[in-house]
């Protein structure tokens, strides 16, 4: 398993989103391609960057994306509410390695299809859950258990599987280990586990779960976790 620090950007910087809510924690903007370089410095293999302001509809940082992507060696996995193939093709032409495809993906099971198929082992639905179900891009709740989602993806050829578990990212409480375990039963693409990770035995429980890679934002930049640390445990693939 590795371990993908996270960028999130908002307003030209990369920031905290402050815990429970989606407002930024303005205290702790920072140069976003300075700390991108000293991840890399460190030795993780991969980065992760949302854009908060084109998943929440107020604009985009598509010039500061750029930069990273230019100023970054390491592998660079993008996502921001992206819904065209036109965004993925300019993001992929712009260097992301991997596109992240949040409720588009969810909300248009052929969408998805066509765009794993034009991009192969290129994009990679993010998935926010919630008590086993789907949440959509309105916060409902979808009827249709999560796992069954899975297994229809298991015969798209995706990049991997991105799952955020709802109450316990807001909360900053973990991931849902036993959810994990099932996942990577069911599913033929690499896991990646992303959201409210703040443990080393978290990031241990979720190794021997088979989950392929976790995404680390909040813990990085609230020192909850040390960079080094994380880079020396889990090498760098």
């Amino acid at each position: 398993m590795i371990v993908i620090p996270a960028l999130n950007l908002r307003d030209g910087a990369s920031v905290r989103p402050d815990t429970g809510t989606r407002d930024v924690d303005a205290g702790h903007a920072a140069d976003a391609i300075a700390l991108a370089r000293s991840w890399a410095g460190l030795g993780f293999s991969r980065m992760h960057i949302t854009d908060l302001d084109a998943a929440s509809g107020r604009g985009d940082n598509a010039s500061l994306i750029a930069s990273l992507l230019y100023n970054i060696e390491a592998p660079v996995q993008v996502g921001g509410d992206v819904r065209t193939f036109e965004e993925i093709d300019r993001l992929l032409q712009a260097s992301a390695d991997r596109v992240v495809i949040g409720a588009q993906a969810i909300e248009d099971g052929g969408w998805l299809a066509d765009a794993a198929a034009q991009f192969p082992g290129r994009v990679a639905p993010g998935v926010l859950v919630r008590d086993r179900h789907v949440v959509t891009r309105d916060r409902t709740v979808m009827a249709r258990d999560f796992l069954s989602v899975i297994d229809d993806w298991n015969e798209l050829p995706l990049a991997a599987v991105i799952v955020t578990v709802a109450q316990r990212h807001r909360h900053v409480r973990g991931t849902d280990l036993f959810l994990m375990e099932d996942l990577t039963d069911v599913s033929l693409n690499p896991v990646i586990a992303a959201g409210g990770i703040t443990t080393l035995s978290e990031l241990r429980d979720l190794e021997e779960r088979g989950v392929s890679a976790t995404i680390v934002g909040w813990a990085l930049s609230a020192g909850r976790l040390d960079a080094r640390t994380l880079a020396e445990e889990f090498p760098q693939a």
